[in-house]
């Protein structure tokens, strides 16, 4: 699924950055033919990691940095290595071990949602230090990036009737793109993606001095604890994921789903919207629908200029929309962006919601890649990463690449197919489908491999009303994991349910702490104001 960091309760205060790359997957399957030598990795197994104080950027002063160093290829172990960024909360409680968390994306920087993540998760300090971390070329640990246009530019916008006329145009501006993110990521890039990340998981609980792995994964996170499941089953302690993912499903049937979602969670928002008098489209629902439509394609057409990336156009608007919608605590704060934006011209809080709700001021646009494999300063991490290195990760877990004869020929078919889905969010859903066009293939290991997994009882929490990993991937899920899967059905809204839900909150604890597994199959029923508008 794209663009899934699972919500906060309020905007995000800081400034973050991130990269992205492309998406080759490279030398990232964990085993090989039972005759073949095993590379040697007992040093990256051997190492602890060293707590101190955080540094280069504001955090809470409880919250401790470290790092772990990782091969660059693990087929190659001698070849290179990287160093991940990673933050803890200590253990208030008796300590039964570490509990590392992934809050979604893929791209999210880990080390930044923990600083800022409120008291989401401070129950389970009674029994873990919470941890977690920037997966490999993401935040601080080797951020890759496409520089100023992750997205190639207004001339890659899929669906228009540009485009229809002229697809060889888009798949040359498209393979452009893709070298622009080769030239700017470096070495990491060859080697991004989901199989990579979970081997990086396994040398993190090892440093963190656990036998077994205690993961909690929100969305994009839940692909990411089932693939460590498959690769290590033995090493399985208490796993819970939250708004589970699709392990079978193409990039192409994702947009579709996505691009459904999201526009359920736009018309919500707008009848919610059209009750205040503040509403920058009126107060009638049908009407609102039709003008967001309409300021899109103007903004489309005619970009509104900003501050700090030139143009800000109808395609931006809408990337901005698919974070905002996921969680409505930030509906008031996405009215006055929007009104801001209506009124007076002035793209800041939309802006905000593009870069995931993080400050965007003085953050630089791109860089030149990093040969060591350190860790860069915060304030070195390109601003493109949230969206592009979600492209680079989808990119590299799914094996489909279509070939030019096939996308012009399906393209008018697609482009009809997705704004029938949503007439917003359907070609910026598109969009993001064809820019792994001109990248290697992804690997097949997630949607051939990730079944039928011989680990402990892991806790599947899937929500009725999820805008973007809808309830039947949880049962689809759940069925492909086998007998290891318990399904907790959460009868509420929005994406992800941990930080919404009291009642999905207790059972998870429950399960992490105590161990207690509600039974397969049992709820949550949706709370009096759970899902409400604020």
């Amino acid at each position: 699924m794209l663009a899934k960091l699972s919500p906060r309760r309020r905007l995000r205060r800081h400034a973050v950055a991130g990269a992205i790359g492309l998406a080759m997957l490279g030398a990232a399957l964990p085993a090989t033919a039972a005759d073949d030598p095993q590379p040697d990795l007992t040093r990256f197994y051997r190492q602890k990691v060293v707590w101190k104080a955080c540094e280069g950027m504001a955090t809470p002063d409880d919250l401790q940095c470290g790092k772990v160093t990782v091969p660059l290829d693990y087929a190659r172990p001698g070849a290179g290595t990287l160093d991940l960024a990673l933050a803890r909360y200590r253990a208030s409680g008796e300590k039964r071990g570490s509990l590392l968390l992934n809050f979604g994306g893929p791209g999210g920087s880990g080390v930044s949602e923990l600083a800022f993540s409120d008291d989401d998760f401070m129950d389970l300090t009674d029994g873990y230090d919470v941890v977690s971390f920037d997966p490999r070329g993401v935040g601080r640990s080797s951020p890759v990036s496409c520089g100023n246009a992750p997205y190639g530019g207004p001339g890659v916008w899929a669906g228009t009737d540009e485009t229809l006329r002229d697809p060889s145009a888009v798949l040359r501006q498209l393979k452009a793109v893709a070298e622009e993110c080769a030239k700017r990521s470096g070495p990491v890039l060859a080697h991004i993606g989901t199989v990579n990340v979970s081997r990086d998981m396994d040398v993190i609980r090892q440093a963190l001095g656990d036998d077994k792995l205690n993961y909690l994964g929100f969305s994009y996170g839940t692909r990411l604890g089932a693939v460590y499941a498959t690769q290590f089953p033995d090493k399985v302690g208490r796993v819970a994921l939250d708004g589970v993912d699709t392990l079978t499903e193409s990039l192409t049937q994702q947009g579709v789903t996505g691009a459904a979602g999201q526009q359920i969670a736009l018309d919500n928002f707008l009848d919610w919207c059209v009750k205040d008098v503040a509403c920058p489209f009126g107060q009638d629902p049908r009407t609102a629908r039709e003008e967001v439509v309409r300021l899109v394609r103007s903004m489309d057409e005619d970009p509104v200029p900003t501050a700090f990336s030139g143009e800000f156009t109808g395609q931006d608007l809408v990337g901005a929309l698919s974070q905002a919608l996921y969680s409505t605590d930030t509906w008031p704060s996405l009215e006055r962006a929007l009104a801001s934006l209506v009124e007076d011209g002035d793209t800041s809080g939309v802006e905000a919601f593009a870069a995931g709700g993080f400050a965007l001021p003085g953050l630089p646009q791109g860089r030149e890649p990093s040969a060591d494999g350190g860790l860069v300063d915060q304030e070195d991490v390109p601003l493109d990463n949230l969206t592009a290195a979600l492209i680079a990760i989808n990119c590299a877990d799914d094996p489909d690449r279509p070939t030019a004869r096939q996308i012009t020929a399906n393209l008018g078919r697609l482009r009809a197919m997705y704004e029938e889905a949503s007439p917003v969010f359907g070609r910026f859903r598109l969009t993001q489908v064809l820019l792994c066009y001109g990248r290697p293939k992804g690997t097949d290991f997630i949607r051939e491999k990730v079944k039928d997994v011989d680990s402990p009882k892991m806790l599947l929490v899937g929500t009725r009303g999820d805008p973007a990993t809808p309830y039947r991937w949880t049962v689809q899920t759940a069925k492909r994991l086998g007998p290891s899967a318990v399904v907790l059905d959460n009868k509420g809204e929005g994406h992800t349910a941990y930080t919404s839900s009291k009642c999905v909150h207790n059972k998870v604890d429950a399960f992490l702490l105590y161990g207690t597994l509600p039974a397969n199959g049992s709820s949550c029923g949706s709370e009096n104001g759970e899902g409400a508008a604020p």
